[in-house]
């Protein structure tokens, strides 16, 4: 593995703070062993890997060898500069650079439900947006005006791997409506109206379900948009869901 400070001091500081930066690059940052292992089984094109001097364990090296392989640049770093370039309290021992996945408005024609975000701007809400989108195998996460960046280190940290795997393009809501209605999915909002109906009581399968913020809600222009409101019945006390709670129930219930 090679050693070269001058290298290294050189990579690090556009990835993990300046939106700017990844849109400009097409990059961004990951840590971490699993996400590195996903990584090389979707065929990312990994950049640069930054191993934790002083971790040599059969295993990790085997790993490495194997992002080598696939033409990454491999250095190491002390624990101190380690630390410096993580975005964790507690760092793990690799962190990389990796190109963004791309995906188009393609994916709306394949009659698949689909979630649209309009406007969900935490981070962690994101995250577990798309990592239960992949799990529940649904057929992907578009994401509207106002949504966080996907490929930020809060938001990639949240999916466990899904970035990689799950398409979540980007598009208008409007856009992406317009598209969905044509494939023949009827196009839900997740509020609560007077005229909403339970999602147990909703056919849900063959649908699109825009989720909105998580202060504000839908937005009257996706309210508008829709063919009709869907609710998730509570029997407790509690007002609402968070966005990443209420989006994985309907996940589950599009793809059950």
């Amino acid at each position: 593995m090679k050693a070269n400070r001058t290298r290294r001091f050189a990579i690090w500081p556009g990835w993990a703070v300046k939106k700017k930066y990844r849109r400009e690059t097409g990059e961004m940052l990951c840590e971490g062993e699993k996400m590195l292992r996903e990584a090389l089984s979707s065929n990312a094109k990994i950049g640069t890997v930054i191993a934790r001097a002083g971790e040599k364990d059969a295993a990790f090296s085997a790993l490495l060898g194997k992002a080598e392989e696939a033409g990454a640049k491999l250095y190491e770093a002390p624990d101190a500069l380690f630390r410096s370039a993580s975005e964790v309290e507690t760092p793990g021992r690799v962190l990389f650079s990796c190109a963004q996945p791309r995906w188009g408005a393609d994916i709306l024609a394949e009659q698949k439900p689909v979630l649209l975000l309009d406007g969900v701007q935490d981070p962690g809400n994101l995250g577990t947006i798309l990592r239960s989108a992949d799990a529940f195998a649904l057929g992907g996460v578009v994401l509207c005006e106002g949504c966080a960046d996907p490929f930020s280190p809060k938001v990639v940290r949240a999916t466990m791997g899904a970035i990689f795997r799950l398409p979540c393009p980007r598009l208008p809501l409007l856009e992406a409506v317009s598209l969905l209605r044509q494939n023949g999915l009827r196009i839900y909002a997740a509020a609560l109206r007077a005229d909403a109906v339970p999602i147990c009581d909703s056919a849900m399968e063959n649908a699109a379900v825009i989720v909105g913020s998580e202060g504000a809600g839908v937005t009257q222009a996706a309210l508008d948009a829709a063919d009709g409101s869907v609710i998730i019945p509570m029997a407790g006390r509690a007002e609402s869901l968070n966005a990443g709670v209420a989006a994985s129930i309907l996940i589950y219930e599009m793809t059950k």
